[in-house]
């Protein structure tokens, strides 16, 4: 039965039903048991979406908002398979209540003070703030270089956004000590520690260890070992990187076999009691090392400082420590260096297990080292 507002709908029981062509577009909604006017409130807030929607699209240019060319950017994020997708899409989101409805030619340094002076006030470093300026900073770099609105830019000139001041608070690396590692291994439980011993002898970022894939894995016959070749998509360098494992890490990897067909490190939540029985849940991978069990194992240790990248830290520090070269180094941790190699040779990834092995020889000089970092 049609009521007095043409589009909404009243049936026998009393439900209301909006079904309506407003500027060529659907608007479709079962509403169910609500007063005529809740309805129309309804369909008027609707109407204004549309229409919000509808002026937005006819704009161009400058006159843009920094919304739509964050969507479009977030867009071609995801057609480009970025990694770090996710989190450009979680800057974008804490940036839009501050210039979301802005247009483009508003997009400034004065515009953002607002939202540097509130993240700092959450207790935000300037590093994270700066990741967040830094997207904006690329929209705006594509609205003037790269996208185009019958023929010209979006932007006729990028407005310049300056970073905040980072040194200040810039942490220093935590190599931990082989006593520390002992103590920290006591209080991991045991995917972790698997994880946490491999990344201490390998040196590889936390999301390269989560990720890690047995489709990566690339058999050395002759060493009778593997590598695993990190793609380009998943490395920080956006360049493919081959893993040299050591023979503690390598140990790690066929420990792991036979777990999960696609990750190397997965986690399950296993039986206390009725063991004998079928685990509860089956095998899967795990995002991040820094986690709730992560963070429990380095209090108890009383390694406060310590962060998951401290790992990789300790690990370039006994190679240094080692007297392993600093090409090998670079080799080792995935540095860029002119004229890097992509693939090595059966002979490099020998001499680079080598050299890996030998953070099992050093001395303890860690805290040393802390000391002269201060």
């Amino acid at each position: 039965m049609r009521t007095r507002t043409p589009g909404i709908l009243c049936d026998r029981r009393g439900e209301r039903t909006v079904n309506k062509q407003y500027k060529g577009e659907r608007v479709f909604a079962r509403l169910g048991k609500v007063s005529q006017d809740d309805a129309e409130s309804w369909l008027r807030a609707r109407q204004v979406e549309i229409d919000a929607k509808r002026e937005n699209e006819l704009r161009e240019g400058s006159e843009r908002l920094f919304a739509a060319a964050a969507q479009k950017y977030l867009l071609e994020c995801r057609q480009r398979k970025i990694r770090t997708l996710d989190a450009i899409a979680y800057h974008v989101n804490i940036l839009l209540p501050y210039i979301g409805s802005l247009p483009l030619r508003d997009v400034c340094n004065d515009a953002l003070e607002g939202f540097k002076e509130e993240r700092a006030a959450e207790g935000a470093k300037s590093s994270t703030i700066n990741r967040s300026l830094e997207v904006v900073r690329t929209v705006l770099n594509r609205a003037a270089r790269v996208w185009r609105a019958n023929g010209k830019p979006w932007l006729s000139v990028t407005p310049l956004i300056e970073m905040l001041d980072e040194r200040q608070q810039r942490r220093q690396p935590y190599p931990i000590t082989w006593s520390e590692q002992a103590e920290l291994m006591k209080h991991l439980p045991v995917h972790l520690q698997r994880m946490v011993l491999f990344d201490l002898n390998c040196g590889a970022r936390d999301d390269n260890v989560c990720k890690l894939r047995w489709d990566w894995e690339r058999p050395v016959p002759e060493l009778q070992r593997s590598v695993f070749v990190i793609p380009a998509s998943e490395f920080k360098g956006q360049r493919p990187h081959v893993l040299i494992l050591n023979d503690v890490a390598w140990s790690i990897v066929e420990r792991c076999r036979g777990q999960h067909d696609e990750h190397v490190f997965v986690w399950r939540r296993e039986r206390v009691k009725n063991i004998e029985d079928e685990p509860v849940m089956p095998y899967r991978p795990i995002h991040t090392m820094n986690n709730t069990a992560f963070q429990n194992a380095r209090r108890a240790a009383k390694l406060d400082k310590l962060r998951v990248h401290d790992l990789r830290h300790t690990f370039g520090q006994r190679l240094r420590d080692a007297g392993v070269s600093e090409e090998d180094r670079a080799l080792l941790l995935g540095h860029a260096i002119a004229g890097m190699p992509q693939h090595y040779a059966t002979a490099t990834i020998a001499r680079l297990v080598e050299a890996a092995n030998k953070v099992q020889e050093t001395r303890d000089r860690t805290t040393l080292l802390r000391v002269v970092n201060g």
